[in-house]
């Protein structure tokens, strides 16, 4: 991408699961230890793979729905609350024995880092599972700042998350480049007025990637370099 088209940021925001760390298969792990433990029949990765985005209540609700053959609104609240403390104690006792990293995920953040860039990860993951795994993928010192989703009010995609980073950062919303995976990260972006691109990996609800309508697709961390500069 010549230097003229590349996007111009001071910062850059970046989701966790299926955009730096390929988590599903221990959020798989965990979805069947929960369904075990009620009496279900376990489910295909790749169903739990659709499922995931929107945070942990809403995959604890879908994959309740799908194990008993109802649809999600089927599933009211107090049911789901419970099950989603039992589903996070199976994810705390495994978390980070299967995630992966992305294939340029470590050379993309070196590289943003080296450019000068200020990093965050905005994810809607509870926040005591975010820091875990970045110690455990080795990458925590490359962020400045982390907002899970329970560190603010609102998550996305919500506008709040991406405009308390821009606040941090001391930075206009326009200046914060948000890279993701999904139509959640698009739409927090779009929300808080940011420029977005996706990874063509991840987690996206079933959606194709072109779908997402972002301001470009990236192969991998490491392409995000080649598509921003520093304003």
């Amino acid at each position: 991408m010549s230097s003229d088209r590349r996007i111009a940021a001071s910062a850059i925001a970046l989701d966790l699961d299926g955009t730096l760390l390929d988590t599903i298969h221990d959020l798989a792990e965990a979805v069947n230890a929960l369904l075990a433990e009620l009496g279900h029949a376990p489910l295909p990765k790749d169903a739990i793979r659709a499922m995931v985005g929107k945070g942990m209540a809403n995959l604890v609700r879908r994959a309740l729905a799908a194990a008993r053959g109802v649809p999600p609104a089927a599933i009211d609240d107090a049911t789901r609350d419970a099950a989603l403390v039992r589903y996070q104690a199976h994810y705390a006792a495994i978390l980070g024995r299967g995630t992966l990293p992305f294939p340029g995920m470590v050379e993309g953040l070196d590289a943003l880092r080296a450019m000068g860039f200020p990093l965050a990860v905005v994810t809607n993951k509870a926040s005591r599972f975010v820091q875990p795994h970045l110690d455990h993928a080795g990458i925590a010192h490359h962020f400045a700042l982390v907002i899970g989703g329970d560190t603010l009010p609102t998550r996305k995609p919500d506008a709040g998350p991406l405009q308390h980073v821009a606040r941090v950062f001391g930075i206009a919303p326009g200046r914060l480049l948000m890279v993701g995976d999904s139509g959640n990260d698009v739409e927090a972006a779009r929300a808080a007025g940011c420029p977005v691109v996706v990874v063509p990996y991840g987690y996206r609800e079933g959606l194709a990637v072109q779908d997402l309508a972002a301001d470009g697709i990236v192969d991998s961390i490491a392409a995000v370099a080649d598509c921003v500069r520093r304003a």
